[in-house]
């Protein structure tokens, strides 16, 4: 079976945006020999840190690269790359002939044992099953439920890169840092091979009435600056250096009863869209794609619906999970100064072990368990 890749993008380019791949993404990453390549073009946090919005206070630290912590914990490393330096190592490993930019899906037509695929560029595709990845605001989801079930977080964000070197009052350039502070938060990582730009996501409360009709709207020069008034001179330093007018909506998307529907099956955003405060939304979506991918090699065509369904059965639990964790460390990372933002201070120490649940994941062993189970239950019968 031959995959093709449909994007509506007209090239594999995005500024200002970066991921950070936890090793729950990279050991598969790992499985497929492409490590090296994604080594060559990130950058490994020296530390994971938490620091006070005003004084820039180490809250809490915990080592990553050092000591080679992470690893030892894990089992994979941890990168900040950005996504335009993972985009080139997917798309060569994947081969460029079967990846089609400018095509955004307008409609989709079950026709028999397949799928018609209308695009706005006037292209028509017909394909054997159909996996929706397209996001927090996905079509394809659209299709499955007949709603739209995005929903804003009451939270958005305005994000830039850049370059280390422009950022003379920022502590500790190469860790992985929280700044937390009341009604907002600001996190930052390095990426490239060296280290040579800083990746940062700054996030404010926003009322539903400030919200373009879309997810993204320009806004004045002044107002990313202004929504951190009174912040450590280095958050300041950071987001006036990126000037960046962009205003990003972020939003989830409520639990679904089904994330599949004939041949169609949707996975990552736009099945289990979650706020970002985990860095999970990408890794999750790399989990999902290798699971449904080992299903699918080892099912037929003519039992899709159970493979759709054994794969949101494997992936519902877990990304539920994480998409509440990510909504509760939201309001912890806004809280105001007083008691129950020393309560939070006391518990960030222990971060790294109290979520080691989302970063040791295996994939594989994720199938594997689920094989020995269906052996053992048909052994009893």
């Amino acid at each position: 079976m031959t995959a093709n890749v449909f994007e509506q993008a007209p090239e594999l380019t995005e500024i200002g945006a970066a991921i950070a791949l936890s090793a729950n993404a990279n050991r598969e990453y790992a499985r497929l020999g492409l490590l090296d390549d994604l080594a060559a073009a990130s950058t490994i946090p020296t530390e994971l840190i938490y620091r006070d919005w005003r004084d820039a206070r180490r809250v809490a630290s915990l080592p990553v690269a050092k000591d080679n912590a992470y690893v030892d914990q894990f089992g994979a490393p941890y990168f900040g790359i950005h996504r335009a330096d993972l985009q080139k190592t997917l798309s060569t490993a994947f081969g460029l002939e079967n990846l089609h930019l400018g095509c955004r899906l307008v409609n989709i037509i079950e026709d028999g044992d397949s799928v018609v695929l209308e695009f706005a560029n006037g292209r028509v595709e017909r394909a054997d099953i159909v996996v929706g990845a397209d996001g927090v605001r996905s079509t394809v989801r659209r299709w499955i439920t007949g709603s739209d079930d995005a929903i804003y977080s009451g939270t958005s964000a305005f994000r830039g890169i850049v370059p280390t070197e422009n950022l003379p009052s920022l502590p500790d350039p190469h860790a992985i840092q929280f700044w937390m502070g009341p009604d907002a938060h600001l996190l930052h990582y390095a990426i490239g091979g060296t280290g040579e730009l800083v990746n940062f996501f700054a996030v404010v409360e926003t009322p539903k009435i400030w919200l373009p009709e879309g997810t993204i709207a320009e806004v004045h020069e002044d107002v990313p600056i202004a929504s951190f008034r009174g912040w450590h001179p280095a958050v300041i330093e950071m987001i006036r250096a990126a000037a960046s007018p962009l205003r990003w909506a972020l939003f989830t998307v409520r639990p679904l009863l089904h994330w599949y529907r004939g041949r169609i099956v949707i996975l990552g955003d736009a099945a289990h869209g979650m706020l970002p405060h985990h860095g999970q939304g990408a890794n999750t979506s790399i989990e999902d794609a290798f699971t449904l991918a080992a299903l699918l090699a080892e099912s037929s065509s003519d039992d899709v619906q159970d493979t759709f369904a054994r794969f949101q059965a494997l992936r519902r639990t877990r990304t539920r999970k994480i998409q509440r964790s990510s909504r509760v460390t939201s309001s912890m990372l806004h809280l105001p100064d007083g008691p129950k933002a020393q309560a939070r201070d006391a518990k960030v120490g222990r971060v790294r072990d109290d979520f080691a649940w989302i970063h040791g994941f295996d994939v594989q062993k994720s199938l594997e368990a689920v094989d020995r189970r269906a052996t053992a239950s048909a052994g009893a019968v």
